[in-house]
């Protein structure tokens, strides 16, 4: 399995750059889009980068904290009812993917529910749920590291059918609470401005939210010496899975879309593996939940969208995708000054 992720070539994006430059366009005008171009050129090493075969894949995940505590006010049952709708292409994920000619994978990483046979359903079950995290840690470090290898796997098949370009979702009643404390862990940001309303609880279950958290901060935090024991007390399946699948898309130099608050906690966590990662993620959005918009700060990156969105599922990366496009067919398309005979400033 590939394991070393490579920083990219300063050449060549100085080589992207001076093409640009010489568009028929002033310096800089085409904003974000230049940096995005510069950006997948030089993660494919070309001065004509394409997107191939671009994939979102959603992770699914059932987590212990939801069958004790009042973190969400939906049941943990709405997870494997979630999975069917994007089975039979009802959900947000399906809709946008569909317009968009994105292909979609849905992984039952941990859901606390049996499926039967899917042509896009990847069973890669570690267990039905995690444990409940404030009683003790989610997972054992062999099924965090499991977790890890199966999310690289996935990335590795994909890979090697052709695709360049892969984003990636989730659901999991419950994750934002998992996201929150790895968000708190990996920024050092106070656990209560991590946690936010998830799929809308009201400011009085938010502050029961808040302190719950805080409690469970508070009783691990000393235990945790490495990313990988972060993952295991305070993620989730599909969470894990996720952060692998990151570290193994950028090693394989992919195109890797990070959607919002959920996938953004599995990037903190990859990022602490190999901090190269980073080269190799574009950020498709800024999300509504509160806590994203402090880790795309703490990372310093700028997303391509901020639409309010706070649905997960990877829809994000889906409705950023054609502006992302947009970025490879103005570099290979446009014309230069000298061949369009326009003159030059």
């Amino acid at each position: 399995m590939t394991s070393t992720i490579k920083p990219l070539c300063k050449e060549i994006q100085i080589a992207l750059q001076k093409k640009i430059d010489f568009k028929t366009k002033p310096l800089g005008s085409l904003g974000l889009l230049e940096t995005i171009a510069i950006k997948i050129g030089s993660i494919q090493n070309t001065l004509t980068p394409k997107i191939i075969e671009p994939t979102i894949v959603v992770f699914a995940g059932d987590h212990g904290i939801t069958k004790t505590k009042g973190v969400s006010p939906y049941p943990q049952e709405v997870t494997q009812q979630m999975v069917f709708n994007f089975l039979n292409g009802g959900a947000a994920i399906n809709v946008f993917c569909k317009q968009n000619n994105i292909n979609l994978k849905i992984v039952d990483a941990g859901v606390n529910a049996d499926f039967d046979q899917n042509n896009d359903l990847i069973s890669l079950k570690i267990a039905k749920g995690t444990k409940d995290f404030s009683l003790g840690k989610a997972m054992t470090t062999a099924q965090c590291n499991l977790a890890l290898e199966k999310g690289k796997e996935i990335v590795n098949t994909l890979f090697h059918k052709n695709c360049n370009t892969i984003g990636f979702g989730e659901m999991g009643i419950g994750n934002t609470s998992s996201a929150a404390l790895l968000m708190s862990y990996f920024t050092s940001i106070n656990i209560e401005n991590c946690v936010g309303k998830g799929t809308g609880l009201d400011d009085k279950g938010l502050q029961q939210k808040k302190t719950i958290l805080k409690e469970v901060y508070e009783k691990h935090i000393k235990n945790i010496d490495s990313p990988t024991e972060a993952l295991a007390t305070f993620g989730g399946f599909e969470i894990v899975m996720m952060a692998g699948a990151i570290l193994e898309a950028a090693a394989l130099k992919m195109t890797i879309l990070i959607d919002g608050f959920i996938v953004t906690s599995a990037l903190l966590a990859a990022n602490a593996i190999d901090k190269n990662v980073l080269d190799y993620c574009i950020f498709t959005h800024s999300s509504g939940e509160q806590g994203h918009q402090k880790i795309l700060d703490y990372l310093n990156v700028k997303p391509v969208l901020n639409l309010g969105l706070r649905l997960g599922e990877g829809t994000g990366a889906a409705i950023a995708l054609p502006i992302i496009e947009s970025a490879t067919l103005f570099l290979n398309e446009m014309a230069t000054f000298e061949s369009a005979n326009i003159s030059e400033a």
